[in-house]
């Protein structure tokens, strides 16, 4: 039989230990690792962010969690990075599905150029602020993309996202934020010679899903922002071909998922559980969570987690 923890019990375990040890550490200091201090919260809070795969893997480790004994809330659809990290900070929010290249870029983190995923995560350790840390990475990548559908590829010759430079205007579908981001307009033409004027952006916030694929179908955009880990479904449920534009400058940098957090809200017992997990999350498993939930079968984010969760033990 698996064993079973509760949070009361992992939390008067690790107020144990830490009277134990007050002794060696007299500046109180504290592992970002995931303290279990006393501070550490009741209920563990998982966040979503407002697209399904978010929503997946905070699913995931919550029934991961459960079935260890943990108390544990999901609040979903919490919006964008901006939004969610105020909530972690705040601590109403204990741990957030999140990615390194991404989360490295917002907290302005130091990354070299053709930095690798390890390189990347190392690089937002150090860049994170007071208290937050990040879980051990899993394999699995989702990075933002470039896609356009076939024809218009063929028509301006479009293999990287250079490339771009072909089209004397460009309407690029993405979210919001992506104005916000390294490979915004002024991004591209730093990167690679795209004229940031003849890019204009169609605002779509479903996250690269089946509205921003319909965009592309429906002529209201040249090319879009779509997450390498989504399956392309206009929004009629019509599977969509298109081609990933090649990113030769590294201008999007490594995606691997990972846990972010609070070290004071999150006992070291739980985190074990989410290392345990991501270790299984590759990119192959994140391309079925999504086909799952946004193709055919329209299946729940908990219950592509519960039979994930079954199929581990």
């Amino acid at each position: 039989m698996k064993k079973r923890f509760s949070l009361l019990a992992a939390l008067t375990a690790s107020a144990v230990v830490l009277v134990g040890c007050t002794d060696s550490d007299p500046t109180g200091g504290e592992d970002a690792a995931g303290t279990g201090g006393a501070a550490a919260a009741e209920t563990i809070v998982i966040g979503t962010a407002n697209f399904p795969e978010s929503e997946i893997i905070g699913q995931v480790w919550a029934v991961a969690l459960e079935e260890e004994g943990f108390d544990v809330e999901v609040n979903s659809g919490i919006g964008s990075r901006e939004v969610y990290t105020g909530a972690i900070e705040e601590g109403s929010v204990h741990v957030f599905p999140e990615y390194t290249g991404s989360l490295a870029q917002f907290y302005d983190a130091e990354v070299p150029a053709g930095a690798d995923s390890e390189e990347v995560a190392a690089a937002l350790r150090e860049a994170l602020p007071g208290d937050l840390a990040i879980s051990e990475l899993a394999p699995g990548q989702n990075s933002d993309s470039f896609q356009v559908l076939p024809e218009t590829a063929e028509e301006y010759d479009l293999t990287t996202i250079g490339d771009l430079a072909n089209l004397d205007e460009i309407v690029l579908a993405s979210q919001p934020e992506t104005m916000e981001r390294p490979f915004n307009p002024e991004g591209l033409e730093a990167v690679y010679g795209v004229p940031a004027e003849s890019i204009e952006l169609n605002a779509i916030s479903d996250g690269g899903g089946p509205l921003t694929v319909s965009a592309l179908v429906q002529g209201a955009a040249d090319v879009a922002n779509i997450y390498t880990t989504t399956p392309n479904y206009d929004s009629e449920g019509n599977p969509v071909e298109l081609v990933t534009l090649e990113d030769p400058e590294s201008i999007i940098l490594p995606e691997n998922v990972t846990a972010l957090y609070r070290a004071d809200d999150v006992p070291a017992e739980v985190l074990d559980v989410i290392n345990g997990v991501n270790a299984d999350l590759t990119t192959e498993r994140l391309i079925e969570f999504n086909e799952r939930n946004i193709g055919e079968e329209k299946a729940d984010p908990s219950v592509i987690a519960e039979d994930f969760i079954a199929e581990r033990d």
